[in-house]
């Protein structure tokens, strides 16, 4: 019997200084950095989230606290391989992923088959079962102000013999 299970997930960051924001494991040029524990990549962390959910495994901030050291400035590319290792234990496979980054800039055209090509690698599965898409809240609220950038991600699971 197949055993199907879905989860959410949503992480936000406000900008800070600096001059490049990482998203999807890909350094992209900005005028802003994030203000983060570890690298700030939303589009990972909404990920692991939703993996997280889907398999009733709490949350990042259970597994990654902020107040923990070992996790300053940590690449959070690892945060998405720990997971599907925690996913693996238990007999649990990734069907697929779906992102949207909610932000005014930067752009991600560009950058968007780079991110899915990193994250379908760190699941090891493949690209076809990962979308990343982007839009923006045509200047309305904190992120139309350009005071951070935010992601919601979904996942589906299945849980094999």
């Amino acid at each position: 019997m197949t055993q199907l299970r879905i989860g959410q997930g949503f992480d936000v960051h406000a900008f800070a200084d600096g001059d490049f924001v990482t998203l999807g494991g890909v350094k992209i040029a900005h005028t802003r950095g994030i203000r983060a524990h570890s690298d700030g990549d939303v589009l990972l962390h909404a990920v692991c989230d939703a993996l997280l959910g889907a398999a009733a495994l709490g949350d990042i901030g259970t597994h990654f606290p902020d107040y923990d050291e070992r996790w300053r400035g940590a690449d959070s590319r690892s945060f998405v391989r720990h997971v599907r290792s925690l996913l693996r234990e238990r007999r649990y496979t990734v069907v697929n992923v779906d992102v949207t980054v909610i932000a005014e800039a930067p752009r991600l055209g560009k950058y968007r088959e780079t991110m899915r090509s990193n994250l379908a690698s760190d699941l090891e599965i493949e690209l076809e079962r990962v979308n990343i898409k982007a839009t923006t809240t045509e200047k309305l609220g904190f992120i139309g102000r350009s005071e951070g950038i935010a992601c919601e991600a979904i996942a589906l699971i299945e849980k094999t013999a």
